[in-house]
């Protein structure tokens, strides 16, 4: 894969993620009480088409790292396979409330009731994407395949992501801002992210068109 093709596609994946992780978020706030099956199902489906981007973008920049300072591609290794865990657990966090949701013949809100669920998408989900972050911040900063704000957003957003960590001591409130499962740990840091990959992929794929391509040697012309 040429670096060109690499950016554009670790660009595109980054958006396409980032479009249904925006789509996805606010579905949890429509209603107050126990949502409808069909709420439930759409928007895990909607974040299951997300993560897979989020895969394919996490795979595409390690060969993007790799292309643009092969020195380097440790650290693309790290970003990728911390990338890689992050939705790992989250597809299977959603697994668990599709399969309590289908389960039950009546309502219920799987933020609540599916207990398995709130340190896999709490305190390991945010020390997993703190850990990518940083790895994807450290890349960039090394390498400058991506513009500068690109790197120091991340380690801000791995910071911020850090903070959350001690979330499984404070309860199971969803309306409870720093809860195990709080509106804060999930929500927001969910569409903080998928602002901030929106950002990051629209950079990268229009970062595509000012690469240099490589000039074939005469030896190859020949």
């Amino acid at each position: 894969m040429s670096e060109v093709a690499a950016r554009r596609l670790t660009g595109l994946a980054a958006v396409v993620a980032a479009v249904a992780l925006i789509v996805q978020v606010p579905l949890y706030f429509i209603y107050d009480g126990p949502p409808p099956d069909g709420n439930v199902l759409s928007r895990l489906l909607i974040g299951i088409v997300a993560l897979a981007s989020l895969v394919v973008f996490v795979t595409a920049f390690r060969e993007l790292v790799g292309r643009v300072s092969p020195a380097h591609a440790w650290v693309g290794s790290i970003a990728f396979s911390t990338g890689l865990v992050y939705a790992t657990i989250t597809l299977v966090s959603m697994g668990l409330e599709a399969g309590a949701v289908i389960a039950v013949d009546h309502p219920i809100d799987p933020t609540i009731d599916v207990s398995g669920t709130y340190i896999l998408y709490g305190s390991i989900s945010r020390l997993m994407l703190a850990l990518f972050l940083t790895a994807l911040g450290y890349a960039v900063s090394r390498t400058r395949l991506l513009p500068r704000w690109t790197g120091r957003s991340a380690y801000v957003l791995a910071g911020i992501n850090l903070a959350f960590v001690p979330s499984l001591f404070f309860g199971n409130d969803p309306a409870f801002f720093y809860a195990a499962n709080g509106w804060g740990t999930t929500a927001l840091m969910g569409a903080v992210l998928s602002y901030w990959l929106l950002a990051v992929g629209v950079a990268t794929y229009r970062g595509a068109a000012r690469v240099t391509p490589v000039a074939e040697s005469p030896a190859v012309r020949h």
